[in-house]
């Protein structure tokens, strides 16, 4: 049953256990200690004393914070304040929303409560939370939000999703000790050696080994513990991914967030047919993005699966016809001798795509909407081979498509083509915004007609307006909006 929505009159106080959720991890570590110092004995109690003290004014911080926290829905803005000496008042318009994500702490799950992270274009998570809210509440505010948003009736339940898939644990497990066995195993190994040659060299080398270990399990079950579950739906909102062991996590990627995708396959991982499928997400909360340093985070869409799965997954993520690839030049091999075999990069109107990598095979596409730069590079030993690289960049630190080792004249021609088309794709994404017929996006401009053409439809002011993008079918170069 959906609860009815606050007015501006009526404020919402968070769930009266949060100061217990928010304040559990110190008074746990604070009651252990209180345990252990008197079950050493009644001699001195001050240390108690003073833990138990301690104790009272984190609950009662806790408490207060509570007290001086509220929220409510004025209208299409969602209004939180907080903070008693200096007054913190956030409104957050509902038009701006991107997603609204669901987080369970272990210690909230204990007590059935959620916390909610409203995400806005160009902000970050941190600047619409309500943490805690009960699990019913926190679900009915999530569809109340979405539906105000999308303008209809505030009311109407959260839309259905389709499950896409479902991360086995056995597959999981295996493939986080996969990555991390290479140089586990290795390790072993040179420790066994040792222990028979040099006992001293044994103990130095087994301290180190013995601080590797300590790392590489703690490694291995945060990945473990953080994916676990993991699961993978689409629905009319974005793509959902639900995962996690002791907290959980619910989030929505929206399609016209995703900057980039990115197909890793590790070389431990390719006897398997497993790969692992990420996109960077931009105006995520991250710790680049609260150091200034960038405006995106890199998420997993398929923390490990097949390539069938994987590719289904980048048709939803990215809804585009795939681009062909094509090889570096002949005379690249001198270069890059070893990975020459590994490269490939190819584009259309609308993608670019681009596979480096022998060890650790990666695999990227860039929409062209996305394109924030167009890099053409040479290095001393590219000049006197005559090889370039272009380079095409989204937004974020590290996120591009490499046309790598190519022939001058190609690359000149690739910066010319990939800015015309960067520019066109740009123009289209604008038309189909406040210009356009409600409920279009830039994805519902591209389609394929019956006959196999690949059409790009566009708004410009009165009408839609098709034009031809496929030169293969068309047989002329295709006019740009």
């Amino acid at each position: 049953m959906t609860h009815p929505g606050p007015t501006a009159t009526h404020w919402r106080r968070l769930h009266p256990l949060t100061p217990v959720v928010r304040a559990g991890r110190i008074v746990s570590v604070l009651l252990v200690a209180l345990v252990i110092s008197n079950a050493r004995g009644p001699t001195d109690n001050t240390a108690g004393v003073y833990d138990l003290v301690l104790v009272v004014i984190v609950v009662l911080a806790g408490a207060i914070r509570w007290l001086v926290t509220r929220w409510t829905i004025d209208g299409v803005t969602l209004r939180i304040e907080s903070g008693l000496l200096r007054r913190d008042s956030r409104q957050l318009p509902l038009a701006r929303i991107q997603a609204v994500d669901v987080v369970r702490p272990f210690l909230a799950r204990l007590f059935g409560l959620s916390e909610l992270r409203v995400r806005l274009a160009g902000s970050s998570s941190a600047d619409g939370r309500l943490a805690y809210l009960s699990q019913q509440v926190a679900a009915d505010l999530r569809a109340r939000l979405l539906a105000t948003h999308h303008g209809i009736d505030p009311d109407t339940p959260e839309p259905a999703e389709q499950t896409l898939t479902t991360v086995p644990t056995g597959r999981l497990v295996g493939s986080v000790l996969l990555s991390g066995g290479i140089t586990f195993v290795p390790s072993v190994v040179a420790l066994l050696v040792l222990v028979r040659v040099s006992s001293t060299a044994a103990v130095v080398f087994g301290s180190a080994f013995a601080t590797y270990l300590f790392g590489f399990v703690q490694g291995v079950w945060r990945r473990i513990s953080s994916q676990y579950g993991f699961s993978v739906a689409d629905a009319p909102d974005g793509i959902r991914i639900r995962r996690g062991l002791l907290g959980t996590v619910a989030e929505t990627i929206p399609a016209r967030r995703v900057q980039a995708v990115r197909l890793i396959e590790p070389f431990s991982w390719r006897l398997f047919g497993w790969c692992r499928l990420e996109v960077d997400v931009a105006g995520a909360a991250g710790r680049e993005e609260r150091s200034g340093r960038s405006t995106t985070s890199t998420k997993a869409l398929l923390p490990v699966g097949s390539h069938d799965l994987a590719h289904h997954l980048i048709a939803t993520a990215i809804p585009a016809p795939q681009p062909t690839t094509s090889p570096p030049p002949h005379r690249a091999r001198f270069k890059a001798p070893l990975s020459y075999h590994f490269l490939e990069a190819g584009h259309n109107d609308v993608l670019v795509m681009a596979v480096t990598g022998r060890v650790r095979r990666t695999t990227t596409w860039v929409p062209m909407v996305k394109a924030q730069s167009i890099r053409r590079i040479q290095g001393p030993v590219q000049r006197r081979l005559g090889l370039t690289t272009v380079h095409l960049d989204a937004a974020g630190k590290r996120i591009r498509a490499e046309f790598r080792d190519r022939a001058a004249d190609e690359s000149d021609r690739l910066v010319e083509e990939l800015t015309s088309l960067s520019r066109a794709a740009r123009k289209a994404e604008a038309a189909s915004g406040p210009g356009a017929p409600a409920g279009t996006s830039a994805a519902a401009g591209w389609f394929v007609d019956p006959s196999g053409r690949h059409l790009m439809r566009y708004w410009d002011g009165a009408a839609w307006t098709d034009h031809v993008r496929d030169r293969e079918v068309a047989g002329v170069d295709p006019p740009r909006p």
